[in-house]
């Protein structure tokens, strides 16, 4: 019952080639999006790999302070104002920014699909309502909401990834809301009215699947914010002390920027790369879902 071919952001239509192979052919044709799966498969590894690589805590202090890159063995990147190892504090950092970016983007999918789903589907008051809630967190900067809803919590972890979670829900609401007002009147919404099935039925198994691909290139360009707030609020001293991280480790070396440039270039780089690797990656998922492209190419 469910459309091959779901909106504007929808798949193929059925005379397309399909599956997986067709998606990949038409991803691929962006050389960049591929280039940023590349260096985003680098950064996953890097992280999985960190305990494994440096099995030590990225707190220890391994030398003395201010070494520079490739003047000690086992300390290419040299170490910080306390001595510690600046490669190992990369690679358990890419972990804390994979976790915190992903994890936060899908608490708010979690809160923006349902509401934006139940709002363009039933119209009226709920759509009154539910807009009017989503209009209140947008009135406020969202940056500076995260900065209160993390000094308010305590950092840690979990503040960090709620209060990101909270501040990048109601864009999704607002495109999920388009997507289903433009597809509830579709024909295959009717048929399936005239066949009984209820309106929790419809909006689940009929819409929302069609709905699927602009809701997945917004996710991976959600995560790529996730991980710049994150480094953003670490930076100010608002992250997990626990916890070493990217947006930490240019943070504490900023006072020290002109003697020991590298304590920032490379966490800067490492945050550089993986924010333009899923913003390729976005891209190239909106050429491979898009039914235009999907159909004639570019």
């Amino acid at each position: 019952m469910t459309e091959t071919l779901g909106g504007a952001g929808g798949l193929a239509a059925s005379g397309a080639p399909s599956g997986a192979r067709a998606f990949w052919r038409r991803f691929a044709r962006n050389r960049g999006a591929v280039v940023g799966l590349a260096l985003l498969a680098v950064v996953v590894a890097v992280a999985l790999a960190a305990p494994l690589i440096y099995p030590e805590s990225p707190w220890r202090m391994v030398q003395r302070p201010f070494l520079p890159p490739f003047a000690h063995d086992g300390l290419p990147l040299g170490t910080d104002t306390l001595g510690r190892n600046v490669a190992a504090g990369l690679a358990h950092g890419a972990r804390v920014s994979l976790v915190v970016g992903l994890v936060s983007t899908l608490a708010a999918l979690a809160i923006g699909v349902p509401l934006g789903a139940l709002a363009g589907y039933f119209g009226g008051w709920v759509d009154e309502i539910a807009m009017r809630f989503t209009e209140f967190f947008q009135t406020i900067p969202s940056f500076a909401l995260a900065i209160v809803l993390v000094a308010i919590f305590q950092p840690s972890l979990g503040s960090i990834v709620a209060a990101i979670a909270i501040v990048s829900w109601p864009p999704v609401a607002r495109l999920v809301r388009a997507e289903v007002m433009t597809l509830r009147t579709r024909e295959f919404v009717d048929a399936a009215r005239l066949q009984g099935l209820s309106d929790w039925r419809i909006l689940t198994g009929q819409i929302l699947p069609n709905a699927v691909s602009p809701i997945i290139v917004m996710a991976s360009l959600m995560v790529a914010t996730a991980i710049l707030l994150e480094s953003s609020l670490s930076f100010l001293g608002l992250g997990d002390p626990n916890i070493m991280s990217w947006g930490f480790m240019i943070g504490a070396a900023r006072t020290v920027i002109r003697t020991a440039w590298w304590l920032s270039f490379f966490p800067g780089v490492a945050i550089l790369l993986t924010v333009l690797a899923l913003n390729l990656i976005g891209e190239g998922l909106n050429d491979a879902l898009n039914p235009r492209l999907a159909r004639g190419g570019r």
